[in-house]
């Protein structure tokens, strides 16, 4: 053993752990006390044998963080915080046969939507003989603007298999009042949401307004974002799926920037506010040169900036192939008053196209510093590509996951809540903790480090 680790294990004895602080999880008791309960119907379930240890009491829980510095040289926290463990509860507090459930999908399109809608179904139509399940059509707005649409596992046995939302979805739209007299007036007893975080914001106050009027309705969220930019949980699905598409992209740009003299690869990938899949698709491909994400500024003219990387490496390698998220150097674009002010459905504010932006600018730099010079710049633009395929093996199975712990939290009175995988293990999270928490990329740790020795690319400090 190294004399490091033999300094760390005599410390460790010193060392009190933190008691351990459950996140409070909503009830419906917590507003409705006398609520009947009932068995599970899994107790009676044909393809379930539950024994001891089948059930998830209030005692299992999930730790937000699991990684902790023994020197001691960092403060410990004064509490561990954990999230209540996600699985099916022996009593639950709903009658299936009288349940009435609505599912919504919003803002955009992500791969593995079809999934979680097709699972939510299945799920409580197999394990708890729910059978009055709707789909709401083209997000909020489809509470009030539309007719529900009835779901069976017939009608939804291929949907894992298709791109998009059956379902349709839609941005804005959101009308409270509106929306909970349309829950009211169906009689749903059970509302899955399916969106990102504005989605998520807009379900926080569904869930405020109905703990208000006092409501026998349970909310829950399934965070939904290709980007990955929803914090708290390890991944929004769809991610995985997205980055391998975005290698194709990245791939086709190699092979057109190797193809030509002076060829340059220029990739667009979705992320606005954060650069996951623009990170990961990097370190998945390696064919990248440069990857430049809404995190980390960049300058193109002078010493250490964009130009002279790309230039030194056109000289070295004949090519380069560079990544660029979305909402990186948005700052950097000229743009209009009006286009300042420009926002979505969403209340976003409207992106320029970076994409288009840079290869402009590129060709300007060449044509002033390389006169009479070859050079060719590919733009491959796979955004809509990216987010319209249907889920990778790895993302179905983690859909079918979402859905079901969503399913087992509600029917067991749970209300207000996320399903989600925090260090692996699925837990129940209040939504609105995740309506509110980033991921952004963390340029200091060890994986951005990674990228940067991968691709050897520039840091953008100025000294």
């Amino acid at each position: 053993m190294a004399a490091g680790d033999d300094e760390c294990t005599a410390s460790v004895g010193e060392i009190t752990i933190s008691p351990v602080k459950v996140q409070r999880l909503p009830h419906l008791t917590h507003y409705l006390p006398n609520l009947k309960t009932f068995p599970n119907p899994l107790d009676r379930n044909q393809f379930y044998r539950p024994s001891d240890g089948f059930y998830i009491s209030p005692c299992d829980v999930i730790l937000r963080q699991i990684t902790y510095d023994l020197s001691g040289i960092f403060p410990s926290p004064p509490s561990h915080l954990a999230y209540h463990r996600a699985g099916p509860r022996k009593q639950i507090f709903f009658d299936p046969s009288m349940t009435r459930v609505a599912i919504v999908t919003c803002g955009g399109l992500c791969p593995g939507l079809n999934t979680v809608i097709r699972e939510l179904v299945v799920g409580l139509w197999e394990l708890y003989g729910v059978r009055q399940i709707y789909g709401i059509i083209a997000g909020y707005r489809g509470f009030y603007s539309f007719e529900p649409m009835a779901l069976n596992p017939k009608l939804v046995e291929d949907w894992h298999k298709r791109g998009g939302s059956v379902l349709e979805t839609s941005r804005g739209g959101f009308d409270l009042e509106k929306i909970v007299n349309s829950i009211k007036d169906h009689e749903f007893d059970q509302v899955y949401v399916i969106g990102g975080d504005g989605t998520m914001r807009g379900a926080v106050t569904i869930f405020d307004e109905i703990c208000r009027q006092k409501l026998n309705v349970s909310i829950a969220g399934i965070p939904k974002t290709v980007d990955n930019d929803i914090g708290i949980i390890d991944r929004s699905f769809g991610f995985q799926t997205a980055v391998e598409m975005a290698q194709q992209a990245i791939s086709a740009a190699h092979v057109e920037a190797e193809s030509a003299v002076n060829g340059i690869g220029l990739v667009k990938l979705m992320g606005r506010s954060t650069g996951h899949i623009a990170l990961h698709a990097t370190l998945s491909s390696r064919d990248v040169d440069c990857c430049l994400i809404p995190e980390n500024e960049f300058y193109l003219e002078g010493k250490g900036g964009l130009f002279e990387f790309l230039e030194q490496r056109l000289k070295q390698n004949g090519h380069a192939v560079l990544v660029v998220a979305e909402g990186a150097g948005q700052d950097m674009i000229p743009r209009s008053d009006a286009q300042k002010k420009e926002t979505d459905e969403s209340g976003n504010p409207v992106f320029l196209d970076v994409g288009r932006w840079l290869k402009s600018e590129l060709k300007s730099w060449w044509d002033r510093d390389h006169p009479g010079e070859l050079v060719t710049i590919k733009y491959i633009d796979p955004m809509y590509m990216v987010r319209a395929v249907p889920a990778n093996a790895t993302d179905n199975l983690y859909c079918t996951l979402l859905a079901h712990s969503a399913i087992h939290g509600v029917m067991a009175g749970y209300t207000g809540f996320v399903s989600g995988p925090i260090n692996g293990n699925y837990a129940y999270i209040p939504i609105a903790e995740v309506a509110n928490a980033k991921n952004p990329v963390n340029t200091m740790d060890h994986k951005w480090a990674w990228v940067r020795s991968v691709n050897n690319q520039p840091d953008f400090i100025k000294r």
